[in-house]
């Protein structure tokens, strides 16, 4: 239930497809979904697909079934095929209609090369792996490339595939899962295993 608004949330959908790296949303999802936010996962079709880790994954919905309407955050994990074939195009082109409809969009790794395909991150400050790999797709944001773990302009999160922890700490920022000193501790707990910030997120009610 939204607090502001007395009304149920509306859901996250974390997109999946074949060769998805499934170690890059995980912290993101979990505390998303532990916090009471639905996570739908939404496929090229319904049929399933398996992620370099080897899970099968059953999507929740088809991609064209997909409205930024009816959600709270579309989360684009990396894939191989982003590189390697123009099969995730279309989600690239959600995540377009996301941000014209004012919903939030969080890209990682190989999603990132998507993104500047499409276009997304030339007038918008963003992060990747490294600089050189977004140059590589030829698009005209380089100049709003940021060295940073992960990156929040506006509507939409941008990190590399290293730095899991800090894509989730944006989530949950950008959706105001936590804030402030509670979201300094659960950043410091998850990615720096400091055992100071147990405390600070048992005071808060946060584990």
């Amino acid at each position: 239930m939204n607090a502001t608004t007395g009304r149920p949330r509306k859901p996250v959908h974390l997109a999946v497809y074949d060769t998805l790296a499934d170690w890059e949303t995980g912290h993101a999802t979990a505390q998303l979904a532990r916090t009471g936010h639905e996570i739908r996962t939404v496929g090229p079709t319904t049929a399933p697909v398996r992620s370099t880790g080897g899970l099968r994954v059953q999507p929740d919905l088809a991609l064209d079934d997909l409205r930024p309407e009816d959600s709270a955050l579309l989360i684009l994990p990396g894939a191989d095929l982003w590189d390697t074939s123009g099969d995730l195009a279309p989600f690239a082109r959600t995540a377009r209609a996301f941000l014209d409809a004012g919903v939030p969009v969080a890209a990682i790794c190989g999603a990132t090369a998507g993104l500047a395909r499409e276009g997304l991150l030339d007038d918008r400050d963003h992060t990747s792996a490294v600089s050189f790999y977004l140059a590589a797709t030829g698009y005209a944001g380089g100049g709003r490339y940021v060295e940073a773990d992960a990156v929040t302009d506006g509507l939409l999160v941008t990190a590399g595939p290293t730095e899991p922890v800090a894509f989730a700490r944006e989530i949950l920022r950008l959706l105001g899962v936590y804030e402030g000193e509670v979201l300094d501790a659960w950043y410091r707990l998850f990615h720096d295993s400091d055992t100071a910030a147990y405390a600070v997120l048992e005071k808060a009610g946060a584990l």
